[in-house]
């Protein structure tokens, strides 16, 4: 079954370009495109795609709201593209329920590659300059004084479960964590289910800014 995908991005050539290369895939299908935020969450109403590429400044609706608003309608995928690896707009982007970005001078792999990732509910947080976001969304937060997660919070995983937290936070993939915990990555991966499931997160990118919100985590921590 292909993964459908709808790109939206207010340039033409931007959006084009992206379809292009995302419809030569034999896995992927591109079902639509738009050009500004309105459409792109119409778009997901009427397509009910797998992963949405959203441009971050956008007219009629930017993306940050129609991240919001897919987000919170569906279980539609969002990633975020932006022109800046430090885009103001990302912070609230991961926070709407985003499960990552791409800098619009992605390469062609890694495009392909990011699609394939999230459609199949893991999120990008590989890159050092996403790490690097979600720590500084934390610091954010908590100079604004607008974090209200405690550590508590936790109580409700086993230890073990604790464990594939503090790991998804400093980046760790699946094989990485099932090799240090000596564990299946099948065991991992129910690990990580459990523990979006307990504490009510969209993916690992929340489970992250939740582990760094928590003081599970600190920033700077190897």
């Amino acid at each position: 079954m292909s993964i459908r995908v709808v790109v939206a991005d207010d340039q033409e050539l931007v959006r084009s370009g992206f379809s292009m290369i995302l419809e030569a895939q034999p896995d992927i299908e591109v079902v639509a495109e738009a050009g500004d935020g309105a459409e792109a969450v119409d778009a997901v109403r009427r397509h009910a795609p797998d992963v949405l590429l959203l441009d971050i400044r956008m007219p009629v609706m930017d993306g940050l709201e129609a991240a919001r608003r897919v987000c919170a309608q569906s279980g539609c995928k969002v990633v975020m593209l932006t022109t800046f690896d430090l885009d103001e707009y990302v912070y609230e982007a991961l926070y709407a329920g985003a499960s990552g970005f791409l800098l619009k001078d992605v390469r062609r792999d890694d495009l392909v590659h990011a699609v394939r990732v999230v459609a199949a509910g893991d999120s990008l947080l590989a890159p050092a300059v996403t790490r690097r976001l979600v720590a500084d969304i934390v610091r954010r937060r908590h100079e604004e004084a607008t974090a209200a997660v405690t550590p508590d919070r936790l109580d409700v995983l086993t230890a073990r479960e604790v464990e594939t937290l503090r790991m998804l936070a400093r980046g760790l993939s699946n094989a990485e964590i099932a090799t240090t915990l000596f564990v299946s990555e099948h065991t991992v991966k129910t690990h990580v289910s459990n523990v979006l499931s307990k504490l009510g997160l969209r993916d690992r990118v929340q489970a992250v800014i939740c582990a760094y919100e928590t003081g599970l985590v600190t920033p700077g921590a190897p």
